[in-house]
């Protein structure tokens, strides 16, 4: 192979990674984002159908802890407001999930290879931590507003009702609810498409 050729198939290669990994186009359109990562609707139908979740409550989420960036991270903490000191939290990748609760994510799973940069295993994840929402706390799994708040606050903190000292909480919890059901009403009109397949869905789309 010439240097040429290697060197467009390095970039290609980038490319296409890059592809992979960027936030969706359209992230205020849940059609728009399975038409264009048609891998994440097959991740989020897993993940649907083995923690019985509505597949709208998982992005919603998501949306709001990372924006649906892969590489996502707290701010850095600064030492004398100067000296990088770490990060304000452990949270990570799409899902924004702490060392802590991942690592309980992985043992309960048996997924120890999971990583937090990966779409397929943070959606299950937060399918995960959802279902677990619902064991511990009864909170209904359509509930996108009170799973968010046990989602920010933690299974114990939300039985504590740590969120009512956040009085900004409670709005970003509002935005969460009002995103599933913007995702929901989204999704109800293009389901059936989408469950053609890609083939179809390829000819539509031209």
């Amino acid at each position: 192979m010439s240097a040429g050729k290697a060197v467009g198939l390095l970039v290609l290669t980038s490319l296409l990674a890059a592809c992979g990994t960027s936030p969706p186009r359209s992230p205020n359109d849940l059609c728009a984002i399975f038409r264009e990562k048609d891998d994440w609707y097959d991740a989020a139908k897993v993940t649907q159908k083995r923690w019985g979740v509505p597949i709208e409550v998982p992005f919603a989420i998501m949306y709001q802890e990372s924006g649906f960036r892969h590489d996502a991270r707290t701010p850095r903490k600064y030492l004398l407001w100067i000296i990088p000191w770490g990060r304000v939290s452990t949270a990570s990748g799409y899902a924004q999930a702490k060392d802590e609760v991942w690592n309980d994510y992985r043992k309960s799973t048996g997924r120890s290879g999971a990583d937090r940069e990966d779409f397929d295993d943070a959606i299950d994840f937060v399918g995960w931590y959802m279902d677990k929402t619902y064991t511990i706390n009864g909170v209904y799994k359509y509930d996108a507003y009170g799973q968010y708040l046990n989602y920010h606050e933690g299974w114990g903190g939300y039985r504590q009702r740590t969120y009512a000292g956040k009085p900004w909480l409670l709005p970003v919890a509002g935005k969460v609810q009002a995103r599933s059901q913007m995702y929901a009403r989204q999704y109800a009109g293009c389901k059936d498409d989408l469950g053609r397949g890609w083939w179809s869905r390829f000819w539509r789309w031209l």
